[in-house]
């Protein structure tokens, strides 16, 4: 398994140098995120403009991921998450606005799998080698 991952992505893109500014965006997006998922069980419109700016903001963390050099695998994963037809936060986002409002039980199921999207994106981050070890090393 290990040699097949290494082999994918000897071939794929390489992986750009930890950034703080990606790194702190996507900590204060997931909790700013999370703590709006949990309106979700009150009607849509309550909370409207707050979606709205949660989603610039994801949008904005989006096009500075992809807009970095060498970071394709981080773009595609905030591309995911944002993405209003999968099911991650765009479509929960989506959903409660075309669905008024959801049950408390599938807002935490819904936050468990998002906030896991989340981590998959801050420790691909923070596991990027910092600026100064790209340049000191052999």
């Amino acid at each position: 398994m290990g040699l097949l991952l290494l082999a994918a992505t000897a071939c794929g893109p390489t992986i750009s140098e930890f950034n703080a500014r990606a790194y702190e965006q996507a900590t204060s997006l997931k909790v700013e995120a999370l703590a709006l998922m949990d309106k979700a069980t009150a009607p849509y419109a309550e909370h409207a403009d707050a979606v709205q700016h949660l989603k610039t903001e994801l949008e904005k963390a989006y096009e500075f991921a992809k807009g970095r050099p060498e970071n394709e695998i981080s773009a595609r994963q905030w591309r995911i998450l944002i993405d209003p037809d999968r099911d991650l936060l765009g479509g929960f986002l989506a959903d409660w606005e075309e669905q008024s409002a959801f049950s408390a039980t599938f807002v935490e199921e819904k936050k468990t799998q998002i906030a896991r999207a989340f981590d998959t994106i801050i420790e691909l981050e923070s596991g990027k080698k910092k600026p100064d070890e790209v340049r000191n090393s052999p």
